[in-house]
């Protein structure tokens, strides 16, 4: 159940609650181990974000026009070509509170192997929910109703950089500014 629940949330490329939030509701309702439920449900969080870096690029090519793809394509061989810089801004980008749905997709369109990704990935998810998970077993322990105040100011924020990084990755002209150093944004890109 807890694989499912991660997978779940994480093979999407809308932004829902991380997988760490299955893992903390499943952990609590059923007394489970929390080291088999960070294991698990990281495993089924890597495999969630795999198959979301193989299908979106599928997706995009039926929605995005040939530019934008071509763009975004660009985007991902300067990840590529960066090599260690680019395995360390993934690893600190997911230590922080940012969702990585935006992550994945940008690699998956720019069609990244997903080995350029994962490996820094799974490092910084593997902290990030392993702390979720612990604190998540202490608010459980330690208040009367898990679910009351869901809807934080944290959540509202990461859903707006979710956006924010969205907006950046589908409307700015890549090309543009990584050749000519030129900031233009690009509004036209649907088919």
């Amino acid at each position: 159940m807890v694989f499912f629940g991660a997978l779940m949330m994480d093979i999407t490329p809308f932004p829902l609650p991380p997988a760490c939030t299955v893992m903390i509701i499943l952990q609590t309702a059923f007394g489970l181990s929390i080291w088999p439920v960070i294991v698990i449900g990281l495993a089924g969080s890597i495999i969630g974000r795999l198959i979301l870096t193989y299908y979106i690029p599928v997706l995009s090519d039926h929605l995005l026009k040939p530019e934008k793809n071509q763009d975004i394509r660009l985007l991902g061989e300067k990840i590529k070509t960066k090599g260690l810089k680019a395995q360390l801004f993934i690893l600190v980008y997911t230590l922080l509170p940012l969702p990585s749905t935006p992550l994945f997709i940008a690699g998956g369109i720019a069609r990244v192997r997903p080995l350029y990704i994962l490996p820094a990935f799974i490092m910084g998810k593997f902290t990030t929910d392993t702390a979720a998970v612990f604190m998540g077993q202490y608010a459980a322990i330690n208040s009367e109703n898990l679910l009351s105040g869901s809807i934080s100011s944290q959540s509202v924020i990461a859903f707006l950089l979710f956006l924010i990084l969205m907006f950046l990755l589908l409307f700015v002209d890549w090309s543009l500014l990584l050749h000519e150093h030129e900031f233009k944004l690009r509004f036209n890109i649907w088919k």
